[in-house]
């Protein structure tokens, strides 16, 4: 499928991230949050964003920031939609107690918002958080649950008949975000 419009490209895509590392350590400098601070990615591309993003903070404020993966496969709320044939869970990956961290949640796309519902049950299953925070590259809007990011790398408004397509060079061998015309409506 070809791309509708480039919303990024490898630049822009470190541009933003770097200013979401920025952001994120303005609002997590009291009290020695940044002690508790800790990024998790939500499989697939948003645990590199989330790998990007903790070495841009070590960069900029030299500290070390846990890390973590996320699979929110079973505790998607379109599982039985989707079928078991399609419900491929993979490996979750936090090697560090959520308990009373502040946590940056981390992916790629912000839509409807079921994706971060189902991160945030999954994560909550594993402890109680300080904070959860949310990080997105793209906000593209259409939100069908009471979500929004605190850190937007850009805000793209588009159609339901849009897709937001965020590449990545660790999957896809180059950064880029583009605007796909799927024609479908659902």
């Amino acid at each position: 499928m070809q791309p509708k419009a480039d919303i990024m490209d490898a630049e822009g895509m470190r541009r933003a991230l770097t200013r979401i590392a920025h952001e994120i350590l303005e609002s997590n400098t009291e009290d020695g949050s940044l002690e508790r601070l800790a990024v998790v990615g939500i499989r697939r591309r948003g645990e590199f964003l989330a790998k990007r993003l903790a070495q841009r903070l070590k960069e900029i404020e030299g500290i070390e920031v846990p890390i973590g993966t996320l699979d929110i496969t079973l505790y998607r709320d379109d599982l039985q939609e989707r079928g078991p044939d399609r419900a491929t869970v993979q490996e979750t990956d936090i090697p560090f107690d959520v308990h009373q961290r502040r946590i940056v949640l981390v992916d790629d796309v912000l839509y409807t918002g079921r994706t971060i519902r189902a991160a945030m049950d999954a994560l909550i299953d594993r402890g109680r958080p300080e904070v959860i925070q949310l990080a997105v590259l793209v906000d593209r809007g259409h939100r069908e649950l009471p979500i929004r990011a605190d850190y937007v790398g850009k805000n793209v408004p588009t159609s339901r008949r849009e897709q937001v397509a965020v590449l990545v060079t660790e999957v896809d061998g180059r950064d880029a975000a583009h605007i796909l015309d799927t024609g479908d409506t659902t």
